[in-house]
């Protein structure tokens, strides 16, 4: 195995042994005392624990394994080994770790359930980062989506969501309250999940409309040590050609490249825009 390949397998085994203890935290030290539905096998898995006191990665693990099977050829082999991985990782953090983290009693349930969204939605996202998945409703969802290409993603998890959680309410929640409560946490979790994905490849980029292009290009270069590109656009009112600079950059340089545009060019015009994701030199490789 070259040494690439072992770091890559340091940080996926880090990342699992994260996920589980955040994923188990929010579990046994908020969600279980709470009785609040929760989502995917993991919900299943709770009415176990709620009645007879199993383990509830065990649990989700014993559950997964008809899915692993049915799955194989759908998901494939790689891909479900690695999950296989992350799942096996994930359990003992969830079922003999996290139980040792001291609880906390928060004395509100909502505050209670927006902790039990954001430890259970970073807990997912570092899993999805790594391109690895802990089964169960995942491992569903595909299937569907491999049988029922027409479907899309966002219906199939909101319909294997809700019934999930209308089980979870129906078995041991018994109020109209907690099935509201596994909605919130169900929300928060999918928020978090999608903020933490996406802010890992987040920048900012700035468009500046300018007479003076190259003279901004080099002070950016000296400033912030980033590269911009230069192309000619046309006004659509008066049709004047103008040079247009490009520059990406992260958000706390983007204050620097606004400065030092404004100080060659007071009269260019600048757009500021977020980036949801930037790659290529100076910032993370893509890999496909």
């Amino acid at each position: 195995m070259s040494s690439e390949k072992r770091k890559e397998l340091l940080i996926d085994v880090l990342m699992d042994a994260l996920s589980g203890l955040c994923i188990g935290i929010a579990l046994y030290n908020f969600a279980a005392d709470a009785k609040f539905p929760l989502t995917g096998l993991t919900g299943i898995a709770m009415i176990f624990y709620q009645y007879w006191g199993w383990k509830i990665g065990i649990a989700t693990i014993i559950m997964n394994i008809p899915l692993i099977v049915w799955a194989y050829k759908v998901l494939g082999k790689k891909f479900l080994l690695k999950s296989f991985k992350t799942m096996a990782i994930g359990t003992v953090m969830m079922d003999f770790v996290s139980p040792l983290v001291p609880k906390v009693d928060i004395g509100n349930l909502f505050l209670n359930a927006v902790v039990v969204g954001v430890f259970t939605g970073l807990g997912y996202a570092l899993v999805y980062m790594r391109n690895s998945s802990t089964g169960g409703a995942d491992f569903i969802m595909m299937i569907i989506k491999a049988k029922h290409p027409h479907m899309s993603l966002g219906r199939i998890f909101f319909i294997v969501d809700t019934v999930i959680i209308v089980i979870d309410t129906i078995a041991y929640a018994h109020s109209f309250e907690a099935l509201c409560y596994g909605f919130v946490i169900s929300y928060i979790g999918s928020l978090v999940v999608d903020k933490v994905m996406i802010s890992a490849d987040a920048g900012m980029m700035c468009m500046i409309v300018t007479n003076k292009a190259e003279a901004i290009a080099d002070a950016i270069d000296k400033a912030v040590e980033r590269g911009t590109t230069i192309f000619t656009a046309k006004g659509g009112y008066k049709g004047d050609e103008r040079q247009v600079l490009m520059c990406a950059c992260s958000d706390k340089q983007m204050y620097q490249v606004n400065r030092v545009a404004k100080k060659i060019d007071v009269d260019a015009f600048i757009v500021i825009m977020e980036s949801k994701a930037v790659y290529g030199e100076g910032f993370k490789r893509f890999k496909g």
